[in-house]
Parts: structure tokens; sequence; C-alpha cells
């Protein structure tokens, strides 16, 4: 008998890179925007969860739990790189932009949201040049490259000896991902990931291991935000609140700690996550004028609600930053010395929804947002 095609919101994973992909209703097959690998929706729906699993295997090297655990690993005994800065001072930042050049998934616009975000920090919120750990694709330092070892230990560099009163930052450019939750942690059954640049071969960074890398040993007193300009990238550091906002105004946090006892939480400190677009959405480049400058849509409002709504709170960034979006970068761009970086923004190629989530719920119209 010939196998039924999948209702609307089907699901399915993609058979070259391991992807989540949402099927279109009657559709028999499915091409995967990361890697433009066709799938048969009818095959890998008929063969069950075994196959996809061996699939996720067999495209990433290893199941989650063995990456996990590699990777647990290798942290605790690859010192750090003597070139990463030595600098321990109250601020700290990783800027992360991943371009994936020469491949059929290329993103633009990644390093300038990298360059973009520096001058953020250091301009208006005076974090030290010597104190912002850069990795791109274009760096000729080998641990600079955004491989996958090479962001688990700059992720490392990020909070380690943190201590009361510090302000950590991770800003993220590049491509994300979902894949299947095995161990029953996500309200949505699915985990999010972030793609280093040598995911094919190396697997990507699940948001259990990077909670357990850059959340949980945030001690008291220690503040970190990360910035995270990804599809599917809306519980990206599996925080256990995320903020519901909606056009009018009203907000209130959403409890996804599906799982207590995992401890998915702090040890003290706080962390906020803002980030691109909600875990089922896709993120975006901007489309900018010829010659001008390409950034991810979720940077530029980011940095332009910063610079226009100086002392903001966490719920007028928000508010900002997809207003912004919602009207296709807005009129008058961002102001100031950092217009230098963007020029103004015509139209954003898709819709997306910025999110905000953190290790314990607050006002986020009392809250003030402060790097």
């Amino acid at each position: 008998m010939a196998s039924a095609r999948p209702a609307r919101g089907a699901t399915t994973w993609c058979g070259g890179c391991g992807a989540y992909l949402a099927v279109p209703a009657g559709a028999r097959s499915v091409r995967c925007a990361l890697c433009h690998a066709v799938t048969r929706v009818e095959r890998r729906h008929a063969l069950g969860l075994g196959f996809i699993i061996k699939g996720l295997i067999n495209a990433f090297g290893a199941s989650p739990q063995r990456q996990l655990a590699g990777a647990g690993a290798q942290q605790t005994t690859m010192p750090l790189p003597a070139s990463y800065p030595r600098f321990r001072g109250k601020k700290r930042a990783l800027l992360v932009g991943i371009s994936y050049a020469a491949t059929k998934y290329e993103l633009r616009g990644t390093v300038n949201d990298v360059n973009c975000m520096s001058f953020l920090l250091r301009e208006r919120f005076g974090f030290p040049a010597d104190s912002i750990l850069v990795l791109t694709q274009e760096d000729g330092d080998t641990y600079r490259v955004p491989t996958r070892a090479n962001l688990l230990l700059a992720m490392r560099w990020l909070v380690e000896g943190c201590s009361s009163g510090d302000s950590l930052v991770l800003h993220f450019s590049g491509h994300g991902l979902q894949k299947l939750d095995t161990n029953g942690d996500e309200v949505d059954g699915y985990d999010e990931a972030l793609c280093p640049v040598d995911f094919e071969q190396a697997g990507v960074i699940l948001d259990d291991e990077i909670n357990e890398t850059i959340v949980r040993p945030l001690g008291p007193g220690v503040k970190l935000h990360a910035i995270v300009d990804t599809c599917h990238s809306g519980t990206i550091l599996d925080l256990s609140y995320l903020c519901r906002l909606s056009r009018t105004g009203y907000w209130q946090w959403e409890n996804h700690s599906r799982r207590p006892e995992l401890a998915k939480g702090t040890s003290g400190g706080l962390a906020i996550s803002i980030s691109g677009c909600s875990d089922s959405q896709n993120s975006s480049d901007t489309t900018a004028l010829a010659g001008a400058t390409s950034t991810g849509a979720m940077t530029y409002s980011f940095i332009k609600a910063v610079e226009t709504e100086p002392g903001t709170t966490y719920g007028r960034l928000l508010s900002a930053m997809r207003a912004t979006i919602r009207d296709n970068g807005g009129d008058l761009g961002i102001p100031g010395p950092l217009g230098a970086f963007f020029r103004r923004v015509i139209t954003f190629s898709c819709a997306q929804e910025p999110q905000l989530c953190a290790s314990e719920p607050f006002d986020i119209y009392r809250k003030p947002f402060l790097l």
C-alpha cells in the first residue's frame, strides 16, 4: 500500500546534514535550506525514529551523548591557547562570526556583525579591546578559527575565573539548527544547536553543552549576556525561562524546565539570552544598498535599539528590535558613529521575532539593560 502524504505541520530530518525540517502539506520531498540536500519525506517517516537517530549519528560522527562526553573530557584536559587574551578585567566578551566560506550554505555579513558588536561593546559599554576574543574564518591564528574544538575552548575562556561583578558577553553570528531531544528536557522535543565551521565533520554544539559550559559555572554576582543571531535560537542556552511578549506589550515568563533535576541553572549568577528568532523560526541577513554592509537582521536590530534608546529596559529593547524587523529596518538607520558600519537597510528577507530568555524571571520593563 502506498504511504500516505504527511499532514500539515509534519517534520523530518535532512538526510544531508541532519537539520530539523518543516514539511509543507502534501510534499513528498523537502529541500534543506542549510545544505540544499533533497530528502524524500515518505521513506524517512516510514522507517521511523531508529532510522532518524542512525542518520544523525552518521551525519555528525557520534550521538549527542557521546559528543557531550567527548567535549567534557576535552575541556578538562586541554589548556587554553596562549594567543587568547590574558586580561582578566571585569568585562570580557567572545564574538564569533562564521561565514562558511566556499560552501553551498555560505552566509554574508557575519564578520561585519562581529566588527559592529566589538565597536558597540568598546564604545558604548566600555569593554577593553584586550578583553574581547574574536573567532572568524578569516583569522590567521588556528586557535581563532571557529571550529567545534576552538568554540568550546573559547567558551571556557569566557567564564573561567569569573567572580562577582563580572559582565560577560557571548555573540554568535552563523548557522543554527534543531536536533531530536534524547534526554527529555526540551518542552518541544528538540535540542537547539550552533554550527561550527567544521560541523559536518566534527558535529554541532548542542544547547545542553552550551549550558554546561557557560551557564552553570556562573557564580553569585556574575552576569552573562548571550546575543545569538542564528536560526532556531530561541532557547539556545537552555535557560529555564522564556519571555512571551505580545505586540501590545503584555508579557509573561514561561517555565521551560521540563526536568528540574537536571540543574540547568547557574551557580548563583544571572544568564540572559537575546536571540534572533524562536526555536521554530529562521534568521536572516539584511539586504542592503549596493556596496553597503551586509549584516544579520537580528544584530542590526539589536544595535539599533541600543543606540536609539540609551538607558533602555529589556522590555523596551525587545519591542524595539521586533519593530525594526517588522518595519524592514526602519527609515532612519543607526545614528552616530556606529552608523558608518551599516548604511541604510532596505528590507529583511524573512519574518522573525527576537526572543528573550533568562535563568530567573524579572520585570522586563523595570530592569535596565546594561552590559
